[in-house]
């Protein structure tokens, strides 16, 4: 398919389509979005049936299985500590996912692909909001440049798969998610669900006070999953474009603002202490999302309505361990 900026694309409700990830935040999202809409073959693997690091049986599943188009949500995520703890696994496994999904999708004949990214790509100083354009204009955030420098890497090898061979590859950046199924680990969340786990164990086990890491200061946009799988399907159904696209909510709110807002819903009571010592991250983080209010989408999920079914969900999930 020509390399076109915007191309509604005609897309067969039975064709095959494989979601890379399915059983992640992100994965999980597009498999009910994708279903919602009215797809009917939808190809989905678990990390042991498929290991999408190694190359021979990724090759081997394209050749067998022949998706038509593909959703690249797979993906090693977490948060600073993660991040920093471990950053040859996060540069590690995410070029080995991409280059193999990425390469045997073009060589087994997709239509289309698309890969997801995160909004980390950018420069920690980039311009407020964030333009597309920003895209390697400065140093990244050191806290999670090993994860950043493998997004890069991925819009890098879309783009150069469509030039080189006129395929049908795009890019999507969300900017931070949120919403069922997200990763609640202790050590290795992001912020919102990690201080979701921290409020509730705190309310549980009748604590006085939570410790946040960080200074509360810092400013960041979130979004909910369910709107970013909305995006994907618009983005595979109406895009077909060299340029990586970004998906978010247009609002941003202080680290603060979002801690006060999850121990109200969460409902508890206890004092809220900040550890100034912790690392802040990345000080401002707004995305520029007007290259896809363009095409004609905008979320529809606000932040407390999401932060509250995201609980509700957290409590259900819990009860069942």
């Amino acid at each position: 398919m020509a390399a076109t900026d915007t191309a509604a694309l005609k897309v067969d409700k039975s064709a095959k389509i494989f979601v890379a990830g399915h059983r992640g935040l992100v994965g999980s999202a597009v498999v009910r979005r994708l279903r919602s809409a009215g797809y009917t073959n939808i190809i989905l693997r678990s990390h042991s049936e498929l290991d999408l690091t190694i190359q021979s049986a990724v090759k081997t599943f394209f050749s067998i299985e022949k998706p038509q188009y593909v959703i690249l949500a797979a993906a090693k995520v977490g948060g600073i500590h993660a991040n920093a703890t471990y950053p040859a696994d996060f540069i590690t496994i995410n070029l080995q996912i991409q280059t193999n999904v990425i390469d045997s999708a073009y060589r087994y004949g997709v239509k289309k692909l698309v890969f997801l990214g995160s909004s980390c790509i950018y420069p920690k100083h980039a311009l407020q909001p964030i333009s597309e354009s920003a895209l390697l204009t400065g140093p990244l955030e050191p806290t999670n440049e090993w994860y950043a420098i493998a997004k890069i890497a991925g819009i890098k090898m879309c783009q150069a798969y469509r030039i080189q061979y006129k395929w049908d590859a795009i890019s999507a950046m969300p900017t931070n998610l949120y919403g069922p199924n997200d990763n609640f680990h202790p050590e290795n969340a992001h912020v919102l669900p990690a201080l979701m786990r921290r409020f509730h164990e705190a309310k549980v086990s009748g604590a006085k006070e939570v410790v946040v890491w960080g200074s509360g200061s810092p400013l960041r946009e979130f979004l909910h999953v369910d709107d970013l799988a909305d995006a994907v399907v618009f983005l595979l159904e109406n895009y077909s474009g060299l340029g990586h696209v970004n998906v978010g909510s247009g609002k941003e709110v202080s680290i603060k603002e979002l801690a006060e807002l999850v121990k109200e819903v969460v409902g508890f009571e206890g004092a809220l202490v900040w550890d100034g010592s912790k690392p802040d991250g990345t000080p401002r983080k707004l995305m520029d999302n007007s290259t896809l209010a363009k095409l004609g989408w905008e979320p529809k999920i606000s932040l407390r309505d999401g932060v509250v079914g995201t609980y509700e969900w957290y409590v259900k999930y819990t009860k069942q361990q």
